[in-house]
């Protein structure tokens, strides 16, 4: 065997038998969501004849996604596929850090404050952020939530800090 055979052989090795690495990660990452959500699920009641109990949605759309997933995994076998590129941690930190800050912030300071400073804290996901035109774009998905949660879905949602709605400031 020349020896040029022999070196990309081994550099196929893991590849060889995964042909679409991006499917088949993706794929596995969705069924590893979706027993996530069955097992949570577990606990709730299912259907009792036709009416529907708080464990029927959760566990026929767990079901229907680690369909998917095990689809697009097995679709990682079957086709030609790029290879896996860099990840980059930036992006779901930011998000997941931008969530975390709403659900501890909303109720002590409101609505307004909370989803604005969400929205610039979600911002930082990218390198590409122009903070001028976030800022902006803040004032208006934050007046837009203002509008939307508190008055035309009438969700208990307090717009501003106690301590700014009792005037002790």
């Amino acid at each position: 065997m020349p020896n040029g055979t022999k070196s990309s052989s081994r550099q196929q090795g893991w590849r060889g038998w995964v042909r679409n690495p991006q499917d088949f990660y993706g794929g596995l990452a969705l069924v590893v969501v979706a027993l996530l959500a069955l097992w949570a699920s577990s606990n709730l009641p299912g259907m009792h004849g036709f009416a529907f109990g708080p464990g029927t949605a959760p566990r026929l759309f767990a079901g229907l996604l680690l369909i998917t997933g095990a689809a697009i995994t097995l679709i990682g076998f079957l086709t030609e596929g790029a290879p896996l590129e860099q990840y980059h941690v930036r992006g779901p930190l930011f998000v997941c850090a931008a969530i975390l800050f709403f659900a501890a912030s909303v109720r002590p300071l409101g609505l307004v404050i909370s989803s604005y400073i969400t929205i610039m804290i979600s911002a930082g996901a990218t390198e590409d952020t122009r903070w001028l035109e976030t800022a902006i774009w803040g004032v208006i998905l934050t007046t837009f939530c203002a509008l939307l949660f508190p008055y035309a879905l009438n969700l208990p949602l307090p717009l501003w800090p106690q301590f700014v709605v009792s005037g002790v400031l």
